[in-house]
Parts: C-alpha cells; sequence; structure tokens
C-alpha cells in the first residue's frame, strides 16, 4: 500500500508547537494510518504540547491524538493515530497541533493524498 511522506518545514514563533513531519499509510476503503512528528519545547506538566488533529478544509475533525504527558527529553516525537476514517472525496487534509499554554498554533500542515 502507498504511503506519503510529508516534512514540514515552518516559521513557529517562540512557543508554538512546531509540525515536522507527517506520514499517511492507507489502510483499506477510507482508513489511514497516520504518523505526526512535534517539536515543542516541553517545560512541564503547564507546558506541553498536548494535541494533534486531522481536519478536512472546512475544518471538519477527521482524527484527534491527545498526547497526556509533557515530552521535555524526547524532542520530536512521533505518534500515531489508527483507523482514520478520510471519507472518500477528501483529498485534501490539515494537520493541526496544539499546547496547553498558547493553543491550537496558527503553523498548519496541508498534506495532500494519494489513494
Amino acid at each position: 500500500m502507498p504511503s506519503i511522506v510529508l516534512f514540514g518545514f515552518s516559521l513557529a514563533h517562540a512557543g508554538d508547537v512546531e509540525i515536522v513531519d507527517a506520514e499517511f499509510v492507507h489502510q483499506s476503503n477510507n482508513s489511514w494510518s497516520v504518523n505526526v512528528t512535534l517539536r515543542h519545547a516541553d517545560s512541564g506538566w503547564d507546558h506541553y504540547a498536548d494535541n494533534w488533529r486531522i481536519v478536512d478544509e472546512r475544518g471538519t475533525v477527521l482524527g484527534d491524538r491527545v498526547l497526556y504527558h509533557p515530552h521535555v527529553n524526547e524532542q520530536p516525537f512521533t505518534r500515531s493515530l489508527n483507523s482514520v476514517q478520510i471519507p472518500e472525496g477528501i483529498t485534501t487534509v490539515i494537520i493541526e497541533a496544539h499546547d496547553k499554554l498558547h493553543g491550537w498554533t496558527a503553523n498548519r500542515l496541508k498534506v495532500e493524498l494519494q489513494r
């Protein structure tokens, strides 16, 4: 099965979560396995990257990966989300990342899917 690997190079503001890269692997029908790598200056429980999600171009959330603890000594880090259902006809999705202090970063990663 084909996989899509994208490397996102963004100019993140200090404190923002940087989406380093994303890999989408088509599993079957509309199901995808997604790996996202983030970089963030996690400093402890009050300030760490705590979520990433996949949205379509209208903002509909297609998948959501909650991160339950800081990754102070593990940067950048990759986390997966399996069995993400992306409806037929959607060819562009967007990765968004969140941290506990600053909220959702303006630095998003656009991904063009190939089935």
